[in-house]
C-alpha cells in the first residue's frame, strides 16, 4: 500500500539525505516524520510504536517513524482496497505541510485549517469534514473527490485515515464500528476498471511501469484481450464489408516507431489527408522584396557616405571631424548588426479544432474520447509580498486554474522565495476562492479569466452572454470577490494580530513553568522568541515577522503545501445546490493541482536569485507531477488568453514539433499612460525583432510567457541532431543531411543525447552526476521525453508516440513522493551536479533568461514565436520614469555580463545559424553602442561653441547622402510597420527612448561591467529619493512621481548642454561681422534632433502638468541668457566692436 510505504521504508527514488563530509559513512535510512495535531489542540498517536511515549508539557511532538520491510511487517493485501488506500494518502498528502532541508529530517505536518476562512472545496487542503468516531480522536474522516466520506466498512463507521491504517495493521483487519472483517473488493479488477494502473512489481519504479505502459499502448483498434489485432471490432466500428480491400496483413516499419509489434492501422483509415497543427505564413513579396532592397541600398549609401567622410578630412577642426567619423562607423556597424537578423520575417497561425481532433475526439485509438494532450507545469515565481503584492499573485494563480486546458493534464506550482507566511496564506484564499471562480469562467466562458481584470472591463461585460442566469451569477460573483480582496488585504494585519495573541500565550505559559519551578525566588524576565503563527496555531517554518535564526529570508527550511490535491481522472459535474452560490449543473467543477513551494535557504551558499528558484521548481515538479511541458509566468502576468497553452502546444504537438524547446509568447501590459511615453509596450521589440527572429532558429527567451520543452531545459541534444551537417555557414538556408553511423542508433536512444560524438549513447549512470542523487528524478526523464512526443499519425512524422498513450490517468500522490520533492529543493542538492551549468535555468547573469535561451538554440535547438489574435498573457511593467530607468539598467547590465563571458555568440558552436549568431552578438553589443550615442550628442554643442562643424561646408554631396541615409531609413521604417502591424507613433517612441536609455542607462551598465571584469567591483544604482505622486485617484499617477537617480545626470547635462549651446551659436551668428550661418543651422540641426528625442525625459522630469513652479522656468531661462551672454563676452566675434566686443569686466 502506497501509505504504509512511505511510513515502513525506503523507496528506490527516495533521496538519501547525508552530510556531504561524513561520506564514508553508510547512508541513513531515508525519515519522514509526522505528526498530527487535532482541532480541539491535542496530539493524538495510534502507531503502537509510540503508545508508551508522553507528550509531556510541549504544544506538540514530531516522532520518526523507521519500520523496515520485514517479512512480519507486510500489510495484509486480501484486505486494502487499494482504491481507497491511493485516495486516502492523496487525502493525508494534501492536508500535510512538509518541511525539511539539509542535515534535517523531512516532516509531515497534518493541517487542521490553512487560512482562516472555512475550506469548501473537496480537493483543498484544510478542507471541513466529518470527525472521526474512534473515542479520543477527533480527526477528519478520509474524503473522496466530491469532499463525500470514504467508509471502508458496510456499516458506515466513520474513522480517521491513521486510525483506518492502526485498524489494518495492528487490529487485524477489524472495523472497530460492528468487529466484523473489512469486506475486499475484487482489487484488481476494481482498479483496472478505473483506469489506474496496478502498483508496480517488485524490482519496478512506479515511473519505469508508467512509461511502459505508454509505450505498449496500442491503438484499441489494433488489439483484441488476446493482444492480437481485432478484425471483427474494426469491421464494426469502421462499418467496413468483407471483400476485397478488407484483408490486413501486418508488417514492419509502422507508424509510431514501435518495433515490439508488427501491426499497423488500416490502410483505408492512414489515407484520410493529413492535416497540420501549424501554419508558416510568409510576409507578402510585395512588401518584404522591397524591404530587402532598401536595406542593401541603405548599406551601399552608408559604404559610400563612411568613404567619402573619411576621404575628407576637416583641416579647421580635426579633432570634431575624427570624433564624428568614428562615432559613425560605430552606429553603421551597430545598424547592421540590428538589421541582418530581420531579413526573414514571418507569421504563424495555429488550428485549435486539428488539435482537438486529434487529440480529445473520439477515435479507434481513443474511443472515450479523453485527453490525449501531454501535461503542463506552471511556475509563477514571487519572492517579497511587499513589492508583489499578494493579490496581483493570487489573481495570477486564478487565472491559471480556470484556464481552457485538460484538468488532470495541468499543475500550478508557486516558487515563494521568500518563504512569507502572506504569500502562503493569500495563496490558500486563492484556492479556496477559485472553488466558485473556476466554475463560473467554465460555465459561462468567461474572458479574461484574471477576476480583477474581468471585474474591470470598461466594455460591456453583458454582451454574448446567452444563459438566462449570467447577469445573477455575475452579480454574486462580484460581491465574493470583493470580500476576498477584502481578506487579501487584510492578511498582513491578521497574521500580525495573530501571532501576538499566541506569542503573549506562550509568555504566560513560560512564566507559569518558572513561577513553579523558582517557588519565592525572584523571576528574571524570560526572553521568548516573537515567532508567526500559522491559522492552525504552530509555528510557520518559513521567514518569521521578527526573523531568527532559522526563520529569516535567507535561513530557512524548504516548505511544500499542496494546496489542491491532483483532480480526479474523470470529470467531477456540479449539481444544483441551494447552498451553492451558482448553478454549477453539467459543469465540471474540478481544480487542476496547486503547489506551494519555497526551496531551503541557509547562509553561505549562493541561492541563484530567480534561476535557482526556477531550477527547484523543476526538480519538485518533476517529482510530483513531470508534466513534459513547462510554462513560466512572473507573478504579475496572467493568461488573458484562456486557450494560449493549447495555441503553444499545436507548436510542440506538429510534425518536426520535438525539436522545439520553447515556444515564447509576445509580452503585452496593462497600466500603460496612453501616450506610451517610456515605450513600456516595447512592440518593437516583440512585433519586429521578434517576428524576424522566428524566420532563423527562433526568438530568444525574454524571461516570462515561454512554453519550455522539459528535455531541452535538462541539457540535452534535439532529436536527429546528427543527420546535419555543422557548417554555419548555412545561415537561415536549409542544411544538407549527413548519413552519419548514428542512423543505426535506435531513435528512442537518440531522443536523449548529451556531447558532440557522433557515436555517443546516452548513458543513465551518469545521470547522478548531471542532475543529483535522487532516483526519482532521473527515472523521470525518460518518461518526461516520451509524452512530450508528437502524435506519429503520419509517415513523416519522426520519433512519435502512438495515439491514446497519454490517456493513462496520473499517479496518485503518497507522502513519500512529497518528501522527495523536499529533498530536491534542499541548498545542498546541487552540489557537484551541472544544475545551472548546463541543466535547467543558467547561472552568472543578470539576464539568465536570456542565457538559457541562448544555451539552448547552441546545442542546435529550435523555437517559434506564437502570437494569437487575442493576448496569451498580459503584465504589469513601471511607467515612472526612474524605475523604467533601472529596468533596462538590469537589463544592459546582464548583456555586458554576456559579452564578457563564454555565452558571447562569437564563440557560439557550428550548430547555430549565422544570422542567429549575429542576433545572439547583437544582444551583447548594445550596450556599448552609449559610449559613442553620448559622443555624438555632445557634437552638436561643440560644434556650436567652436564655431566649427563635422565637416569642411555643407555642400551638396554632403547634404545628399543624408538625405539619402534619411530617406531610406524612412523607409525602412514604414515597411517595418507595414510587415509587424505597429504603429508610427509607437516606432517613434521607440526611437526616442533608445536614445534615453542610451545615455543613461546603457552607459552606466557597460560602466558597472567593465568595473566588475576588471577590478572586481560590483556598483550598484539605487534611488536616492522621492517626492510627489500623492494622488491615488488617478490611474497614472507614477508617472509623474519625480524620483532622483544618479542615471539622469548624462541626459540632463546633455540637454543642458545642447540648449546653451544652440542660445551661444545664435548670439555668436547675429554679432558676427560675417556670420556663418551654415554652421550654425548644422549645428542647431542636430542638437535639435537631441533635444526631440530627450523630450519624453524632460517631461519626466517636469512632473504633473502644471505643477512644476514657474520660478523653475524663469530661473532656467535667466541661466540660459546669462551664460550666453558671458560667453560672448569672454570669446567675441573677431573685429566685432559691438556689445561683445565692448564689454569688459569691472
Amino acid at each position: 500500500m502506497a501509505s504504509k510505504k512511505s511510513l515502513r521504508g525506503s523507496r528506490s527514488s527516495l533521496s538519501t539525505v547525508s552530510d556531504v563530509t561524513d561520506s564514508q559513512k553508510p547512508p541513513l535510512p531515508p525519515t519522514v516524520t509526522f505528526g498530527r495535531r487535532t482541532s480541539s489542540g491535542r496530539y493524538v498517536s495510534y502507531s503502537r510504536d509510540d503508545l508508551d511515549s508522553e507528550l509531556g508539557s510541549t504544544d506538540f511532538m514530531n516522532y520518526i517513524v523507521q519500520l523496515p520491510q520485514t517479512p512480519d511487517n507486510q500489510i495484509d493485501s486480501q484486505i486494502m482496497d487499494p482504491s481507497i488506500s491511493q485516495k486516502v494518502e492523496e487525502q493525508y498528502v494534501s492536508n500535510s505541510l512538509f518541511t525539511g532541508g539539509f542535515n534535517t529530517d523531512i516532516r509531515a505536518k497534518l493541517m487542521d485549517k490553512v487560512i482562516e476562512s472555512e475550506a469548501n472545496h473537496p480537493q483543498m487542503a484544510g478542507v471541513k469534514g466529518s470527525s472521526c468516531a474512534i473515542p479520543g480522536c477527533d480527526s477528519k474522516v478520509m474524503s473522496d473527490e466530491r469532499g463525500a466520506d470514504i467508509l471502508p466498512c458496510e456499516c458506515d463507521f466513520k474513522i480517521c485515515r491513521d486510525c483506518y491504517l492502526d485498524a489494518v495493521k495492528s487490529g487485524g483487519g477489524i472495523c472497530p464500528g460492528c468487529k466484523d472483517l473489512y469486506k475486499n473488493t475484487e482489487l484488481d479488477e476494481a482498479a483496472v476498471d478505473n483506469g489506474r494502473p496496478l502498483p508496480p512489481p517488485n524490482g519496478m519504479s512506479k515511473m519505469e511501469r508508467r512509461l511502459s505502459l505508454m509505450k505498449s499502448t496500442k491503438s484499441a483498434l489494433m488489439r483484441s484481450q488476446t493482444g492480437d489485432f481485432d478484425h471483427n471490432r474494426w469491421l464494426f466500428e469502421t462499418k467496413g464489408t468483407y471483400g476485397y480491400g478488407n484483408a490486413i496483413w501486418p508488417k514492419k516499419g509502422g507508424i509510431g516507431n514501435e518495433k515490439e509489434h508488427d501491426a499497423v492501422e488500416p490502410t483505408e483509415l492512414m489515407s484520410r489527408p493529413w492535416r497540420p497543427l501549424t501554419r508558416k505564413l510568409k510576409i507578402p513579396a510585395a512588401i518584404l522584396s522591397p524591404y530587402r532592397l532598401i536595406i542593401f541600398i541603405r548599406l551601399v549609401v552608408l559604404a559610400l557616405f563612411l568613404t567619402w567622410r573619411v576621404s575628407h578630412q576637416n583641416s579647421d577642426a580635426v579633432w570634431l571631424w575624427g570624433m564624428s567619423v568614428v562615432c559613425e562607423l560605430w552606429f553603421a556597424f551597430s545598424w547592421l548588426l540590428d538589421q541582418l537578423p530581420k531579413l526573414c520575417p514571418i507569421n504563424r497561425s495555429t488550428d485549435l479544432n486539428v488539435l482537438k481532433e486529434k487529440f480529445e475526439t473520439p477515435s479507434p485509438s481513443n474511443p472515450t474520447g479523453k485527453s490525449d494532450l501531454p501535461g503542463i507545469d506552471i511556475f509563477v515565481s514571487t519572492a517579497d509580498p511587499d513589492k508583489e503584492p499578494p493579490l496581483v499573485t493570487a489573481n495570477t494563480i486564478l487565472s491559471i486554474l480556470a484556464a481552457d486546458y485538460p484538468v488532470e493534464k495541468l499543475s500550478c506550482y508557486v516558487s515563494d522565495d521568500g518563504g512569507a507566511l502572506l504569500t502562503f496564506e493569500a495563496m490558500a484564499e486563492a484556492a479556496s476562492f477559485a472553488n466558485v471562480w473556476v466554475p463560473f469562467c467554465r460555465k459561462h466562458d468567461i474572458e479574461p479569466r484574471n477576476p480583477e481584470s474581468y471585474f474591470n472591463l470598461k466594455r460591456d461585460p453583458y454582451k454574448n452572454k446567452v444563459k438566462p442566469d449570467f447577469v445573477k451569477d455575475r452579480r454574486r460573483l462580484k460581491r465574493e470577490y470583493d470580500e476576498f480582496k477584502v481578506r487579501i488585504n487584510s492578511l498582513p494585519d491578521s497574521i500580525r494580530r495573530r501571532s501576538d495573541a499566541y506569542h503573549a500565550r506562550e509568555e504566560i505559559k513560560v512564566m507559569k513553568v518558572e513561577r513553579q519551578n523558582r517557588d519565592d525566588e525572584p523571576l528574571e524576565t524570560v526572553k521568548v522568541p516573537k515567532a508567526t503563527w500559522m491559522a492552525d496555531g504552530t509555528y510557520w517554518p518559513g521567514t518569521w515577522l521578527s526573523p531568527t535564526s532559522d526563520h529569516s529570508k535567507g535561513d530557512h527550511n524548504g516548505i511544500i503545501q499542496v494546496m489542491l490535491k491532483p483532480p480526479s481522472d474523470e470529470p467531477l459535474i456540479g449539481s444544483a445546490d441551494d447552498t451553492k452560490l451558482i448553478d454549477l449543473t453539467d459543469i465540471d467543477i474540478r481544480l487542476p493541482l496547486l503547489v506551494y513551494v519555497s526551496r531551503e535557504k541557509r547562509p553561505g551558499y549562493d541561492h541563484n536569485k530567480k534561476a535557482g528558484a526556477m531550477n527547484a521548481l523543476v526538480r519538485a515538479s518533476a517529482v510530483m507531477s513531470n508534466g513534459p511541458f513547462i510554462l513560466n509566468l512572473d507573478c504579475d502576468h496572467y493568461i488573458y488568453n484562456s486557450k494560449a497553452m493549447r495555441e503553444g502546444m499545436c507548436f510542440m504537438m506538429d510534425r518536426g514539433g520535438d525539436r522545439l524547446c520553447y515556444v515564447q509568447f509576445p509580452q503585452r501590459f496593462e497600466g500603460i499612460d496612453p501616450s506610451d511615453r517610456y515605450a513600456n509596450h516595447n512592440t518593437v521589440f516583440f512585433d519586429v525583432n521578434m517576428r524576424a527572429l522566428d524566420g532563423l532558429q527562433g526568438p530568444v527567451y525574454v524571461g516570462t510567457g515561454c512554453l519550455f520543452r522539459r528535455v531541452a531545459l535538462y541539457g540535452f541534444d534535439p532529436p536527429r541532431s546528427k543527420e546535419h551537417s555543422p557548417g554555419f555557414c548555412t545561415c537561415c538556408f536549409g542544411r544538407k543531411k549527413k548519413h552519419a553511423s548514428t542512423a543505426s542508433t535506435a531513435e528512442e536512444n537518440r531522443a536523449l543525447r548529451m556531447g558532440d560524438s557522433d557515436d555517443e549513447e546516452m548513458n543513465l549512470s551518469t545521470f547522478p552526476k548531471k542532475f543529483g542523487n535522487s532516483t526519482f528524478l532521473v527515472d523521470s526523464i525518460p518518461m518526461a521525453e516520451f509524452q512530450g512526443r508528437p502524435l506519429a499519425d503520419h509517415p513523416a512524422v519522426k520519433n512519435g508516440r502512438a495515439p491514446g498513450a497519454l490517456t493513462i490517468p496520473r499517479e496518485h500522490l503518497d507522502a513519500s513522493t512529497v518528501a522527495e520533492a523536499i529533498s530536491v529543493i534542499s541548498c545542498w542538492y546541487e552540489d557537484k551536479t551541472e544544475w545551472g551549468q548546463r541543466v535547467g535555468w543558467i547561472y552568472g547573469s543578470v539576464t539568465e533568461d536570456v542565457v538559457t535561451g541562448y544555451r539552448m538554440h547552441n546545442r542546435g535547438w529550435k523555437s517559434v514565436y506564437c502570437v494569437t489574435k487575442r493576448d496569451a498573457f498580459r503584465g504589469t511593467a513601471p511607467i515612472n520614469l526612474t524605475d523604467r530607468l533601472h529596468q533596462v539598467l538590469r537589463w544592459a547590465t546582464g548583456s555586458v555580463e554576456i559579452f564578457f563571458s563564454r555565452n558571447n555568440a562569437l564563440l557560439a558552436s557550428p550548430r547555430m545559424k549565422l544570422l542567429q549568431r549575429i542576433a545572439y552578438l547583437n544582444v551583447g553589443i548594445y550596450p556599448f553602442t552609449s559610449i559613442f550615442l553620448i559622443v555624438y550628442c555632445f557634437l552638436p554643442a561643440l560644434s556650436l561653441f567652436s564655431g566649427q562643424f563635422i565637416v569642411q561646408t555643407l555642400n551638396v554631396t554632403f547634404l545628399s547622402y543624408l538625405l539619402g541615409i534619411t530617406l531610406t531609413l524612412c523607409i525602412l521604417a514604414v515597411l517595418e510597420i507595414k510587415w509587424s502591424g505597429i504603429a508610427l507613433e509607437e516606432w517613434w517612441r521607440n526611437e526616442q527612448f533608445w536614445l534615453i536609455g542610451g545615455t543613461s542607462a546603457h552607459l552606466a551598465a557597460v560602466i558597472q561591467g567593465l568595473l566588475k571584469v576588471i577590478a572586481g567591483i560590483e556598483i550598484s544604482f539605487t534611488l536616492t529619493s522621492k517626492s510627489g505622486g500623492d494622488d491615488v485617484d488617478d490611474e497614472f499617477a507614477d508617472l509623474y512621481i519625480v524620483k532622483w537617480s544618479s542615471l539622469m545626470i548624462p541626459p540632463i547635462t546633455i540637454m543642458m548642454v545642447n540648449l546653451i549651446a544652440i542660445a551661444v551659436g545664435v548670439s555668436r551668428t547675429i554679432y558676427s561681422v560675417i556670420p556663418q550661418w551654415s554652421r550654425l543651422i548644422g549645428g542647431v540641426f542636430f542638437s535639435f534632433w537631441v533635444l526631440a528625442h530627450l523630450y519624453p525625459f524632460a517631461k519626466g522630469l517636469m512632473g504633473r502638468r502644471g505643477r512644476t513652479p514657474t520660478i523653475v522656468f524663469v530661473w532656467s531661462g535667466l541661466i540660459a541668457i546669462t551664460i550666453s551672454l558671458l560667453w560672448v563676452a569672454i570669446n567675441p566675434p573677431a573685429g566685432s566692436n559691438q556689445i561683445g566686443g565692448s564689454f569688459q569686466f569691472p
